[in-house]
Protein backbone atom coordinates (compact mmCIF):
# COMPACT_ATOMS: atom_id res chain seq x y z
CA UNK A 1 0.00 0.00 0.00
CA UNK A 2 1.38 3.39 -1.03
CA UNK A 3 0.72 5.68 1.94
CA UNK A 4 1.30 8.82 -0.13
CA UNK A 5 -1.77 7.99 -2.23
CA UNK A 6 -4.09 7.43 0.74
CA UNK A 7 -6.38 10.02 2.22
CA UNK A 8 -4.98 10.81 5.70
CA UNK A 9 -8.46 11.09 7.20
CA UNK A 10 -9.22 7.47 6.28
CA UNK A 11 -6.08 6.29 8.09
CA UNK A 12 -7.62 7.51 11.34
CA UNK A 13 -10.06 4.57 11.32
CA UNK A 14 -8.95 1.95 13.81
CA UNK A 15 -10.76 -1.18 12.61
CA UNK A 16 -11.23 -2.82 9.20
CA UNK A 17 -14.51 -2.81 7.35
CA UNK A 18 -14.29 -5.10 4.30
CA UNK A 19 -12.69 -8.29 3.00
CA UNK A 20 -9.79 -7.19 0.81
CA UNK A 21 -7.58 -10.23 0.18
CA UNK A 22 -6.83 -13.94 0.56
CA UNK A 23 -3.68 -15.98 1.10
CA UNK A 24 -3.30 -19.61 0.15
CA UNK A 25 -0.54 -22.15 0.71
CA UNK A 26 -1.91 -25.48 1.78
CA UNK A 27 -4.53 -25.64 4.53
CA UNK A 28 -3.70 -23.24 7.35
CA UNK A 29 -4.74 -24.15 10.90
CA UNK A 30 -3.07 -21.34 12.87
CA UNK A 31 -1.51 -17.96 12.06
CA UNK A 32 0.60 -15.38 13.89
CA UNK A 33 2.05 -11.97 12.97
CA UNK A 34 5.54 -11.04 14.07
CA UNK A 35 6.11 -7.94 16.20
CA UNK A 36 6.70 -5.62 13.24
CA UNK A 37 3.86 -7.03 11.22
CA UNK A 38 5.88 -7.51 8.02
CA UNK A 39 5.60 -11.33 8.15
CA UNK A 40 2.71 -13.69 8.85
CA UNK A 41 3.48 -17.26 9.85
CA UNK A 42 0.92 -20.01 9.25
CA UNK A 43 0.99 -23.65 10.27
CA UNK A 44 -0.88 -25.95 7.97
CA UNK A 45 -2.47 -29.37 7.75
CA UNK A 46 -3.04 -31.54 4.69
CA UNK A 47 -6.47 -32.90 3.84
CA UNK A 48 -6.93 -36.56 4.67
CA UNK A 49 -7.14 -38.94 1.68
CA UNK A 50 -10.13 -41.27 1.27
CA UNK A 51 -10.43 -44.10 3.77
CA UNK A 52 -10.02 -46.84 1.18
CA UNK A 53 -6.75 -45.26 0.05
CA UNK A 54 -5.52 -44.96 3.64
CA UNK A 55 -5.84 -48.70 4.10
CA UNK A 56 -3.47 -49.21 1.16
CA UNK A 57 -0.83 -46.53 1.67
CA UNK A 58 -1.00 -45.87 5.42
CA UNK A 59 -1.51 -42.67 7.40
CA UNK A 60 1.71 -40.88 6.56
CA UNK A 61 0.02 -38.69 3.92
CA UNK A 62 -2.63 -37.23 6.23
CA UNK A 63 -0.76 -34.35 7.80
CA UNK A 64 2.32 -32.49 6.63
CA UNK A 65 3.04 -29.99 9.45
CA UNK A 66 4.67 -27.40 7.18
CA UNK A 67 5.07 -23.79 8.34
CA UNK A 68 4.66 -21.10 5.69
CA UNK A 69 5.85 -17.52 6.26
CA UNK A 70 4.11 -14.87 4.14
CA UNK A 71 5.43 -11.41 3.32
CA UNK A 72 2.56 -9.07 4.21
CA UNK A 73 3.71 -6.37 1.78
CA UNK A 74 3.65 -8.61 -1.31
CA UNK A 75 1.40 -11.44 -0.01
CA UNK A 76 4.02 -13.86 -1.33
CA UNK A 77 5.61 -16.89 0.34
CA UNK A 78 8.88 -15.81 1.94
CA UNK A 79 9.87 -19.03 3.69
CA UNK A 80 8.83 -22.64 4.22
CA UNK A 81 9.85 -24.64 7.27
CA UNK A 82 9.53 -28.43 7.30
CA UNK A 83 10.16 -30.51 10.40
CA UNK A 84 6.80 -31.49 11.89
CA UNK A 85 4.80 -34.50 10.79
CA UNK A 86 1.42 -33.54 12.27
CA UNK A 87 -0.88 -30.56 12.48
CA UNK A 88 0.63 -27.31 13.79
CA UNK A 89 -1.07 -26.18 16.99
CA UNK A 90 0.51 -22.80 17.76
CA UNK A 91 3.18 -20.34 16.64
CA UNK A 92 5.16 -17.80 18.65
CA UNK A 93 7.66 -15.19 17.44
CA UNK A 94 10.68 -13.91 19.32
CA UNK A 95 11.01 -10.23 20.14
CA UNK A 96 13.44 -9.49 17.28
CA UNK A 97 11.57 -11.65 14.75
CA UNK A 98 14.51 -13.96 14.07
CA UNK A 99 13.23 -17.05 15.90
CA UNK A 100 9.90 -18.83 15.58
CA UNK A 101 8.59 -21.46 17.98
CA UNK A 102 6.11 -24.03 16.66
CA UNK A 103 4.16 -26.70 18.52
CA UNK A 104 2.47 -29.66 16.88
CA UNK A 105 0.37 -32.74 17.49
CA UNK A 106 3.47 -34.84 16.85
CA UNK A 107 4.44 -34.09 20.51
CA UNK A 108 7.29 -31.78 19.47
CA UNK A 109 8.20 -28.12 19.79
CA UNK A 110 10.75 -26.73 17.34
CA UNK A 111 12.62 -23.43 17.57
CA UNK A 112 13.40 -22.19 14.06
CA UNK A 113 16.19 -19.80 13.10
CA UNK A 114 14.76 -17.78 10.22
CA UNK A 115 18.19 -16.48 9.22
CA UNK A 116 18.76 -19.74 7.35
CA UNK A 117 15.56 -21.69 8.06
CA UNK A 118 17.29 -24.27 10.26
CA UNK A 119 16.05 -26.03 13.40
CA UNK A 120 17.78 -24.41 16.35
CA UNK A 121 16.39 -26.87 18.91
CA UNK A 122 13.77 -29.62 19.04
CA UNK A 123 12.05 -30.74 22.24
CA UNK A 124 10.00 -33.95 22.36
CA UNK A 125 7.33 -34.30 25.05
CA UNK A 126 5.29 -37.24 26.29
CA UNK A 127 1.97 -35.79 25.11
CA UNK A 128 0.61 -33.59 22.30
CA UNK A 129 1.11 -29.86 22.81
CA UNK A 130 -1.84 -27.48 23.08
CA UNK A 131 0.01 -24.15 22.99
CA UNK A 132 3.65 -23.10 23.34
CA UNK A 133 4.69 -19.48 24.00
CA UNK A 134 8.16 -17.95 23.85
CA UNK A 135 9.56 -15.77 26.63
CA UNK A 136 9.19 -12.11 25.60
CA UNK A 137 12.91 -11.35 26.06
CA UNK A 138 14.64 -14.75 25.97
CA UNK A 139 14.06 -16.91 22.90
CA UNK A 140 15.66 -19.90 24.62
CA UNK A 141 12.89 -20.17 27.23
CA UNK A 142 9.29 -21.12 26.53
CA UNK A 143 6.24 -22.48 28.31
CA UNK A 144 4.06 -25.28 26.90
CA UNK A 145 0.60 -26.63 27.73
CA UNK A 146 0.28 -30.39 27.23
CA UNK A 147 -2.73 -32.56 26.54
CA UNK A 148 -3.91 -34.28 29.75
CA UNK A 149 -0.62 -33.44 31.45
CA UNK A 150 0.90 -30.71 33.57
CA UNK A 151 2.33 -27.58 31.84
CA UNK A 152 6.09 -27.24 31.62
CA UNK A 153 8.67 -24.47 31.55
CA UNK A 154 11.47 -25.35 29.14
CA UNK A 155 14.98 -23.88 28.97
CA UNK A 156 16.91 -24.83 25.80
CA UNK A 157 19.98 -22.71 26.40
CA UNK A 158 22.03 -25.90 26.89
CA UNK A 159 22.42 -29.00 24.78
CA UNK A 160 20.13 -30.94 27.10
CA UNK A 161 16.83 -29.04 27.56
CA UNK A 162 15.77 -28.29 31.12
CA UNK A 163 12.09 -29.09 31.69
CA UNK A 164 10.35 -27.93 34.88
CA UNK A 165 6.77 -28.95 35.68
CA UNK A 166 4.36 -26.15 36.61
CA UNK A 167 1.53 -26.60 39.12
CA UNK A 168 -2.11 -26.64 38.03
CA UNK A 169 -3.77 -26.57 41.45
CA UNK A 170 -4.91 -23.07 42.50
CA UNK A 171 -3.61 -21.34 45.59
CA UNK A 172 -6.24 -21.29 48.32
CA UNK A 173 -6.45 -19.74 51.74
CA UNK A 174 -5.67 -22.25 54.54
CA UNK A 175 -8.68 -23.52 56.49
CA UNK A 176 -8.47 -25.39 59.78
CA UNK A 177 -10.78 -28.21 58.74
CA UNK A 178 -9.16 -31.57 57.89
CA UNK A 179 -12.21 -32.95 56.09
CA UNK A 180 -12.55 -29.80 53.97
CA UNK A 181 -8.86 -29.83 53.11
CA UNK A 182 -9.06 -33.48 52.02
CA UNK A 183 -12.03 -32.67 49.79
CA UNK A 184 -10.23 -29.67 48.27
CA UNK A 185 -7.10 -31.74 47.67
CA UNK A 186 -9.11 -34.37 45.77
CA UNK A 187 -10.71 -31.63 43.64
CA UNK A 188 -7.37 -29.94 42.96
CA UNK A 189 -5.98 -33.27 41.76
CA UNK A 190 -8.45 -33.07 38.86
CA UNK A 191 -7.19 -29.65 37.81
CA UNK A 192 -5.37 -29.47 34.48
CA UNK A 193 -3.96 -26.44 32.69
CA UNK A 194 -5.37 -25.63 29.24
CA UNK A 195 -3.40 -22.48 28.34
CA UNK A 196 -0.22 -20.80 29.60
CA UNK A 197 1.32 -17.48 28.57
CA UNK A 198 4.04 -15.19 29.89
CA UNK A 199 3.44 -11.79 31.42
CA UNK A 200 4.69 -8.71 29.57
CA UNK A 201 8.10 -8.88 31.28
CA UNK A 202 8.34 -12.67 31.47
CA UNK A 203 8.73 -12.66 35.25
CA UNK A 204 5.44 -14.53 35.73
CA UNK A 205 3.32 -17.09 33.92
CA UNK A 206 -0.47 -16.77 33.54
CA UNK A 207 -2.17 -20.18 33.41
CA UNK A 208 -5.83 -21.03 32.83
CA UNK A 209 -7.27 -24.34 34.07
CA UNK A 210 -10.18 -26.57 33.12
CA UNK A 211 -12.09 -25.42 36.21
CA UNK A 212 -11.99 -21.72 35.33
CA UNK A 213 -9.07 -20.75 37.59
CA UNK A 214 -6.43 -18.22 36.58
CA UNK A 215 -3.11 -19.00 38.25
CA UNK A 216 -0.22 -16.54 38.42
CA UNK A 217 3.03 -18.52 38.64
CA UNK A 218 6.46 -17.06 39.35
CA UNK A 219 8.84 -17.98 36.53
CA UNK A 220 11.96 -18.31 38.65
CA UNK A 221 10.53 -20.50 41.43
CA UNK A 222 7.66 -22.13 39.46
CA UNK A 223 5.30 -21.54 42.40
CA UNK A 224 1.75 -20.23 42.28
CA UNK A 225 1.55 -16.86 44.05
CA UNK A 226 -2.09 -15.97 43.30
CA UNK A 227 -5.24 -17.64 41.96
CA UNK A 228 -8.57 -16.18 40.85
CA UNK A 229 -11.61 -18.01 39.57
CA UNK A 230 -12.95 -16.35 36.42
CA UNK A 231 -15.71 -18.80 35.45
CA UNK A 232 -17.12 -22.26 36.12
CA UNK A 233 -16.06 -23.71 32.76
CA UNK A 234 -12.57 -24.21 31.39
CA UNK A 235 -10.43 -21.39 30.02
CA UNK A 236 -9.76 -22.03 26.33
CA UNK A 237 -7.42 -19.17 25.46
CA UNK A 238 -5.59 -16.21 27.01
CA UNK A 239 -3.98 -13.30 25.18
CA UNK A 240 -2.20 -10.17 26.43
CA UNK A 241 -2.53 -6.77 24.83
CA UNK A 242 0.53 -5.05 23.39
CA UNK A 243 0.78 -2.87 26.50
CA UNK A 244 0.83 -5.92 28.78
CA UNK A 245 -1.65 -4.41 31.24
CA UNK A 246 -4.78 -6.05 29.81
CA UNK A 247 -5.71 -9.62 28.97
CA UNK A 248 -8.59 -11.22 27.08
CA UNK A 249 -9.90 -14.71 27.85
CA UNK A 250 -12.11 -17.15 26.00
CA UNK A 251 -13.98 -19.68 28.10
CA UNK A 252 -16.38 -22.57 27.56
CA UNK A 253 -19.28 -20.56 29.03
CA UNK A 254 -19.39 -18.55 25.74
CA UNK A 255 -18.30 -15.33 27.43
CA UNK A 256 -15.27 -13.27 26.42
CA UNK A 257 -13.71 -11.34 29.30
CA UNK A 258 -11.23 -8.46 29.29
CA UNK A 259 -9.17 -8.45 32.45
CA UNK A 260 -6.88 -5.88 34.07
CA UNK A 261 -3.54 -7.50 34.87
CA UNK A 262 -1.58 -5.90 37.74
CA UNK A 263 2.02 -4.86 37.34
CA UNK A 264 3.85 -8.03 38.33
CA UNK A 265 7.33 -6.61 37.68
CA UNK A 266 7.43 -4.46 40.81
CA UNK A 267 10.42 -5.26 43.02
CA UNK A 268 8.31 -5.05 46.21
CA UNK A 269 5.28 -6.91 44.90
CA UNK A 270 2.79 -7.79 47.62
CA UNK A 271 1.41 -11.16 46.60
CA UNK A 272 -1.35 -10.97 49.23
CA UNK A 273 -2.88 -7.85 47.67
CA UNK A 274 -2.85 -8.86 44.01
CA UNK A 275 -6.19 -8.03 42.37
CA UNK A 276 -7.28 -9.37 39.01
CA UNK A 277 -10.41 -7.49 37.91
CA UNK A 278 -12.74 -8.26 35.03
CA UNK A 279 -13.38 -5.14 32.94
CA UNK A 280 -15.97 -6.22 30.34
CA UNK A 281 -17.88 -9.34 29.37
CA UNK A 282 -18.73 -9.83 25.69
CA UNK A 283 -21.30 -12.40 24.58
CA UNK A 284 -24.09 -12.98 22.10
CA UNK A 285 -27.17 -12.99 24.29
CA UNK A 286 -29.62 -13.72 21.46
CA UNK A 287 -27.92 -16.52 19.51
CA UNK A 288 -25.68 -17.76 22.34
CA UNK A 289 -22.72 -18.13 19.98
CA UNK A 290 -19.52 -19.80 21.08
CA UNK A 291 -16.14 -18.35 20.16
CA UNK A 292 -13.24 -20.12 18.48
CA UNK A 293 -10.49 -17.55 19.03
CA UNK A 294 -10.07 -14.05 20.48
CA UNK A 295 -7.43 -11.33 20.27
CA UNK A 296 -6.79 -7.64 20.89
CA UNK A 297 -6.36 -4.92 18.29
CA UNK A 298 -2.99 -3.27 17.74
CA UNK A 299 -3.84 -0.45 20.17
CA UNK A 300 -5.78 -2.62 22.61
CA UNK A 301 -8.95 -0.56 22.11
CA UNK A 302 -10.84 -3.33 20.31
CA UNK A 303 -11.48 -7.03 20.88
CA UNK A 304 -12.19 -9.35 17.97
CA UNK A 305 -13.36 -12.96 17.94
CA UNK A 306 -14.23 -15.68 15.45
CA UNK A 307 -17.47 -17.59 15.96
CA UNK A 308 -18.18 -21.30 16.28
CA UNK A 309 -20.32 -22.78 13.47
CA UNK A 310 -20.53 -19.34 11.86
CA UNK A 311 -18.53 -17.36 9.29
CA UNK A 312 -18.57 -13.90 10.94
CA UNK A 313 -15.89 -12.07 12.91
CA UNK A 314 -17.12 -9.80 15.72
CA UNK A 315 -15.35 -6.58 16.75
CA UNK A 316 -16.12 -4.82 20.06
CA UNK A 317 -14.73 -1.58 21.44
CA UNK A 318 -13.65 -1.55 25.06
CA UNK A 319 -14.59 1.96 26.14
CA UNK A 320 -18.32 1.23 26.28
CA UNK A 321 -18.25 -2.51 25.65
CA UNK A 322 -20.39 -2.26 22.51
CA UNK A 323 -20.29 -4.14 19.21
CA UNK A 324 -18.98 -1.87 16.44
CA UNK A 325 -18.52 -4.20 13.45
CA UNK A 326 -19.30 -7.67 12.13
CA UNK A 327 -16.80 -8.65 9.46
CA UNK A 328 -18.35 -10.76 6.71
CA UNK A 329 -17.14 -12.27 3.48
CA UNK A 330 -16.13 -15.94 3.56
CA UNK A 331 -18.74 -18.68 3.53
CA UNK A 332 -16.96 -20.98 5.95
CA UNK A 333 -16.27 -21.18 9.64
CA UNK A 334 -13.14 -19.36 10.83
CA UNK A 335 -10.76 -20.63 13.47
CA UNK A 336 -7.76 -18.50 14.47
CA UNK A 337 -8.08 -14.73 14.09
CA UNK A 338 -5.16 -12.29 14.39
CA UNK A 339 -4.85 -8.49 14.32
CA UNK A 340 -1.93 -6.73 12.60
CA UNK A 341 0.41 -5.14 15.19
CA UNK A 342 0.33 -1.66 13.61
CA UNK A 343 -2.47 -1.50 11.04
CA UNK A 344 -6.25 -2.01 11.03
CA UNK A 345 -5.87 -5.40 9.33
CA UNK A 346 -7.49 -8.62 10.58
CA UNK A 347 -6.45 -12.08 9.36
CA UNK A 348 -8.36 -15.31 9.93
CA UNK A 349 -8.00 -18.83 8.53
CA UNK A 350 -10.92 -20.92 7.32
CA UNK A 351 -11.52 -24.38 8.70
CA UNK A 352 -12.81 -26.02 5.52
CA UNK A 353 -10.49 -24.64 2.83
CA UNK A 354 -7.56 -23.47 4.97
CA UNK A 355 -7.45 -20.08 3.20
CA UNK A 356 -6.28 -17.02 5.11
CA UNK A 357 -8.73 -14.13 4.76
CA UNK A 358 -7.67 -10.51 5.21
CA UNK A 359 -9.92 -7.62 6.21
CA UNK A 360 -8.73 -4.02 5.99
CA UNK A 361 -9.87 -0.53 5.04
CA UNK A 362 -10.74 0.18 1.42
CA UNK A 363 -8.91 3.43 0.77
CA UNK A 364 -9.66 5.58 -2.28
CA UNK A 365 -6.30 6.77 -3.59
CA UNK A 366 -5.40 10.38 -4.23
CA UNK A 367 -3.68 10.30 -7.60
CA UNK A 368 -2.79 13.98 -7.28
CA UNK A 369 0.00 12.85 -4.92
CA UNK A 370 1.91 11.57 -7.95
CA UNK A 371 2.25 15.14 -9.30
CA UNK A 372 2.87 17.77 -6.61
CA UNK A 373 1.79 20.60 -8.93
CA UNK A 374 -1.46 18.84 -9.85
CA UNK A 375 -4.60 20.01 -8.06
CA UNK A 376 -7.88 18.12 -7.85
CA UNK A 377 -10.97 20.26 -8.43
CA UNK A 378 -14.61 19.44 -7.80
CA UNK A 379 -15.90 21.56 -10.69
CA UNK A 380 -14.48 22.46 -14.09
CA UNK A 381 -12.45 25.66 -14.07
CA UNK A 382 -10.86 27.60 -16.87
CA UNK A 383 -7.22 26.70 -17.24
CA UNK A 384 -4.68 29.41 -17.99
CA UNK A 385 -1.58 28.00 -19.64
CA UNK A 386 1.92 29.22 -18.91
CA UNK A 387 3.83 31.16 -21.49
CA UNK A 388 6.46 28.44 -22.12
CA UNK A 389 4.27 25.42 -21.40
CA UNK A 390 3.81 24.28 -25.00
CA UNK A 391 7.05 25.58 -26.49
CA UNK A 392 8.77 23.38 -29.08
CA UNK A 393 12.32 22.50 -28.01
CA UNK A 394 15.09 21.47 -30.43
CA UNK A 395 15.65 17.76 -30.94
CA UNK A 396 19.28 18.09 -29.84
CA UNK A 397 18.23 19.44 -26.45
CA UNK A 398 15.63 16.71 -25.97
CA UNK A 399 18.21 14.06 -26.91
CA UNK A 400 20.72 15.53 -24.45
CA UNK A 401 18.19 15.43 -21.63
CA UNK A 402 17.44 11.80 -22.39
CA UNK A 403 21.14 10.90 -22.30
CA UNK A 404 21.59 12.71 -19.00
CA UNK A 405 18.76 10.70 -17.49
CA UNK A 406 20.31 7.45 -18.69
CA UNK A 407 23.58 8.28 -16.92
CA UNK A 408 21.90 8.41 -13.50
CA UNK A 409 22.82 5.52 -11.22
CA UNK A 410 19.74 3.75 -9.87
CA UNK A 411 20.18 2.01 -6.51
CA UNK A 412 18.05 -1.14 -6.59
CA UNK A 413 19.80 -2.97 -3.73
CA UNK A 414 19.58 -0.65 -0.73
CA UNK A 415 16.61 -1.44 1.53
CA UNK A 416 15.09 1.75 2.85
CA UNK A 417 13.58 1.66 6.35
CA UNK A 418 9.82 1.32 6.33
CA UNK A 419 7.18 2.13 8.88
CA UNK A 420 7.51 -0.35 11.72
CA UNK A 421 11.33 -0.62 11.70
CA UNK A 422 12.14 0.50 15.21
CA UNK A 423 15.80 -0.41 15.50
CA UNK A 424 18.49 0.39 12.99
CA UNK A 425 20.20 -2.98 13.52
CA UNK A 426 16.95 -4.96 13.55
CA UNK A 427 16.96 -8.46 12.12
CA UNK A 428 15.80 -8.74 8.51
CA UNK A 429 14.74 -12.19 7.42
CA UNK A 430 16.26 -13.19 4.08
CA UNK A 431 13.55 -14.10 1.61
CA UNK A 432 14.30 -17.53 0.15
CA UNK A 433 12.01 -18.07 -2.81
CA UNK A 434 11.90 -21.29 -4.80
CA UNK A 435 9.63 -21.67 -7.79
CA UNK A 436 9.18 -25.37 -6.94
CA UNK A 437 7.56 -24.43 -3.59
CA UNK A 438 4.81 -22.43 -5.22
CA UNK A 439 1.34 -23.64 -4.27
CA UNK A 440 -0.83 -20.96 -5.79
CA UNK A 441 -3.67 -21.59 -8.18
CA UNK A 442 -1.33 -20.84 -11.10
CA UNK A 443 1.50 -23.26 -10.36
CA UNK A 444 4.46 -23.49 -12.67
CA UNK A 445 7.24 -26.07 -12.86
CA UNK A 446 10.70 -25.92 -14.36
CA UNK A 447 11.20 -28.13 -17.42
CA UNK A 448 14.60 -26.80 -18.47
CA UNK A 449 17.13 -24.02 -17.98
CA UNK A 450 15.02 -20.85 -17.96
CA UNK A 451 11.96 -22.69 -19.31
CA UNK A 452 8.71 -22.91 -17.32
CA UNK A 453 5.30 -24.36 -18.00
CA UNK A 454 2.01 -24.31 -16.15
CA UNK A 455 1.55 -27.29 -13.88
CA UNK A 456 -1.19 -29.79 -14.70
CA UNK A 457 -4.18 -29.71 -12.32
CA UNK A 458 -3.58 -33.25 -11.05
CA UNK A 459 0.20 -33.31 -11.15
CA UNK A 460 1.76 -34.29 -7.84
CA UNK A 461 -1.54 -35.67 -6.50
CA UNK A 462 -1.50 -39.13 -8.07
CA UNK A 463 -2.20 -40.71 -4.71
CA UNK A 464 -5.72 -39.27 -4.90
CA UNK A 465 -6.39 -41.33 -8.04
CA UNK A 466 -5.10 -44.69 -6.97
CA UNK A 467 -1.57 -44.15 -5.73
CA UNK A 468 1.17 -46.02 -7.57
CA UNK A 469 -1.12 -47.20 -10.38
CA UNK A 470 -1.75 -43.67 -11.58
CA UNK A 471 1.95 -42.86 -11.27
CA UNK A 472 2.95 -45.86 -13.37
CA UNK A 473 0.36 -45.00 -16.00
CA UNK A 474 1.64 -41.43 -16.17
CA UNK A 475 5.25 -42.64 -16.55
CA UNK A 476 4.29 -45.09 -19.29
CA UNK A 477 2.43 -42.37 -21.13
CA UNK A 478 5.46 -40.08 -20.85
CA UNK A 479 7.78 -42.78 -22.22
CA UNK A 480 5.54 -43.36 -25.22
CA UNK A 481 5.42 -39.65 -25.88
CA UNK A 482 9.22 -39.41 -25.61
CA UNK A 483 9.61 -42.29 -28.07
CA UNK A 484 7.62 -40.51 -30.75
CA UNK A 485 9.65 -37.31 -30.49
CA UNK A 486 12.32 -37.02 -33.22
CA UNK A 487 10.79 -39.62 -35.59
CA UNK A 488 9.77 -38.51 -39.02
CA UNK A 489 7.37 -40.36 -41.26
CA UNK A 490 7.30 -39.95 -45.00
CA UNK A 491 4.12 -40.53 -46.92
CA UNK A 492 4.73 -42.16 -50.32
CA UNK A 493 2.60 -40.95 -53.19
CA UNK A 494 -0.37 -43.15 -53.72
CA UNK A 495 -0.83 -44.74 -57.14
CA UNK A 496 -4.04 -44.06 -58.90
Amino acid sequence: MNLSLVDPFILAQDYPDALTGKLKSGRATCIRFNRKGDFLASGRVRAAPPQDLLRRIGNFLQLDGTIVVFDTETNGVAHKLRGHTRQIQSLSWSQDGRYLLSSSQDWKCILWDLKDGSERQTVKFEAPVYVAELHPYDHLVFVASLFEDQPVLVDISKAQPSIRVLPSAPKREPINDPDYNIKQASQDAKQSTCITIFSSTGSHILAGTNKGWLNIIETQSCETIHSTRLCNGFLIYLRLAASGGDMVSNASDRVIRTIHVPDLSQPNLDIDNIKVEVEHKFQDVVNRLAWNHVTFSSTGEYVTASTFMNHDVYVWERNHGSLVKILEGPKEELSVVEWHPHRPVVAACGIETGRIYLWSIITPQRWSALAPDFVEVEENVEYVEREDEFDIHPKEEIHKRRLDLEDEQIDALTIEPTKGDFEEDAFRMPVLLNIDDSESDEEVVAIGPGTMRRKSPGEGKEWLNGGTEATAAAEEKGQKRAGTVGTKTTNKPRKR
